[in-house]
This record gives C-alpha cells, sequence and structure tokens, in this order.
C-alpha cells in the first residue's frame, strides 16, 4: 500500500508537469532514467518489436526493486507501532519491512523473468526451432543416430541446468545482499543496545561506535540499494536478449 501510494503520487506530479509544458526538475530526472534504461535496452535487445514491451518492463523493474529496497531505511520500530494501534500484532508475528529480504519475493521475481524469457523464445524462434535448440545447443548434434541421442540429452540436460541456475542466482543475488545488509544494521543497532544497557562509564565507545558505523552503513548501503537494482534489471534484459539469439 505505501509503495502504491508512493508511486501514484510520483506519476501524478510527472503527469501533472508534462501536462503543464514546463519540465520540471522531477519530470527531467525521469526523462534522464528512461533515457538510461532505453540505452541499455537497445544494447541488449536488437529486436525493435521487442524492445515496445522490454524497455517498460526494465523500468518498472528498476524503479519497483529500488523502491522495495528503499524500505530497509524505514525505522524498525514503525511497523509494530503501527500493528499495535491497528490491532494486527496479535495476528502478525514474524513481520519482515525489506520484501527483498526474503527469498520468495526475489525468486518470485526471477521466476517471472523466466517465463517471460520462454515465452520470447517461443515467440522469436518457434515452438519447433526453439526445440530444435533444447535438443542441439551448445555440444551441437550428429548424423549418427545413436550419437544424436546422447548429445540431445546431454543438451536438454545442459539447458535445464542454464536455465535453473540463472533463474536462482538471479533471485539469490538480491536476497543476498540485501538479506545481509539488514543483519549488519541489526548488529549495529546491537552497538547502541549494549551502551544504554552497560553500567560501565567506558561503554561510552560502543555508543560512539554505533552513531559513526550506522551513519557510514546507511550511506553505503544507498550505493547497495541502487545498485542491486540495476543490477536485477542490468540481468533481466541480458536474459531476455539471450532468448532472442539463435545458437
Amino acid at each position: 500500500v505505501l509503495l502504491g501510494l508512493i508511486g501514484s503520487f510520483f506519476l501524478w506530479r510527472a503527469a501533472r508537469t508534462a501536462t503543464s509544458g514546463v519540465p520540471g526538475r522531477f519530470q527531467a530526472a525521469v526523462e534522464i532514467l528512461f533515457e538510461m534504461v532505453d540505452t541499455q535496452a537497445k544494447g541488449i535487445v536488437h529486436n525493435a518489436e521487442s524492445r515496445k514491451l522490454v524497455s517498460p518492463l526494465a523500468l518498472t523493474v528498476f524503479v519497483w526493486i529500488f523502491l522495495l529496497n528503499s524500505m530497509d531505511f524505514l525505522p524498525v520500530d514503525l511497523f509494530h507501532k503501527v500493528f499495535e494501534w491497528t490491532g494486527l500484532d496479535h495476528s502478525i508475528h514474524y513481520f519482515r519491512v525489506v520484501p527483498t529480504a526474503d527469498l520468495s519475493t526475489t525468486l518470485g521475481m526471477s521466476v517471472s523473468v523466466l517465463l517471460i524469457c520462454l515465452f520470447y523464445n517461443i515467440k522469436i524462434k518457434g515452438i519447433g526451432g526453439w526445440a530444435h535448440e533444447l535438443v542441439s545447443a551448445p555440444f551441437g548434434t550428429s548424423k549418427n543416430p545413436v550419437f544424436a541421442v546422447i548429445l540431445g540429452v546431454v543438451n536438454v540436460a545442459e539447458q535445464l541446468i542454464s536455465f535453473t541456475a540463472k533463474t536462482v542466482s538471479h533471485g539469490m543475488r538480491l536476497f543476498g545482499n540485501m538479506y545481509a545488509g539488514e543483519l549488519v544494521f541489526m548488529l549495529i543497532a546491537l552497538l547502541g543496545g549494549s551502551w544504554a544497557f552497560s553500567a560501565d562509564p567506558g561503554s561510552l565507545m560502543l555508543l560512539l561506535l554505533h552513531v559513526v558505523a550506522g551513519w557510514a552503513w546507511a550511506v553505503f548501503h544507498i550505493i547497495i540499494i541502487l545498485l542491486q537494482a540495476f543490477v536485477f534489471m542490468m540481468l533481466t534484459l541480458v536474459y531476455i536478449g539471450q532468448a532472442h539469439d539463435a545458437h
């Protein structure tokens, strides 16, 4: 709901600015982002007809994952306070604030990319052409019937392993980075907790480490959040681009 409200507000602002005829800073930023994604799509997916869908898809993936990752900057207690006010705290016990730190979210998105790749494999090459590619690439085939069957089985196995490995690594990469970043934030928070419950006057160093490390990791995490959204978008383009290539 929160991301939907944010997205709706930004779209409303962009539409209002566009109809006014005077491009504002937000519209200029959106145009720069769109041109960046479109340039990457043109360099990877060479089919102009496919880019009519792939370019907006890549832009949506980038913005969506960036917003999901950015929820890591929300206060840890915010949602639990909201749940207490609304009475939902009795039914929600293991709420995760960052969606991309949950493996089911990232694998769901990577499986969606896999389905799109399968769609373009069939659309561009046809069912027969793609089936022939499954049994003949990457190790080729043979005129000998026995060797042809053996190579066909090996090629299909390799293709299945390739599709599975790309999909799992696509989702695991985003999950691993965001989950690790969440753990580091928790460890830094424990420094402040250790200082708060410590009776040793010399523990003031824990508070200093908590503030400095928290600030430094938050700044560095902004780069991670942006970079992971970009990497996921680029891999989406690469995998869809590979679906257009004949082997």
